[in-house]
């Protein structure tokens, strides 16, 4: 199956990202992508993506993940809500009922 995610690239503590389309099995950092959809850079905010690549890629049955999802939401690309990506015991709700 073939995902569209993050891929971190950058300096240590200047960190930006490339949004490439790989296998789902392999790791982000092990550089095996078979394209480079878009770039976004956190420090300045600036997204850059290839929106017809995109769009065929995730008609061909690539699915995307959670914080690239809200990329693509941000960017007005794809339609839906975001989704919250925030993980940490800290940072879930406590599970009722239990």
């Amino acid at each position: 199956m073939l995902i569209i995610r993050l891929q971190r690239v950058g300096r240590a503590n200047d960190p930006s990202f490339r949004l490439v389309i790989m296998e789902s099995k392999r790791s982000a950092k092990s550089g095996a992508f078979l394209e480079i959809l878009g770039s976004y850079n956190p420090k300045t905010k600036k997204i850059q993506l290839n929106n017809e690549k995109i769009k065929e890629w995730i008609g061909k049955g690539a699915q995307v993940s959670d914080t690239a999802h809200n990329l693509l939401v941000g960017a007005k690309l794809i339609e839906g809500p975001k989704i919250n990506v925030v993980r940490g015991p800290k940072l879930t709700k406590p599970i009722e009922g239990v």
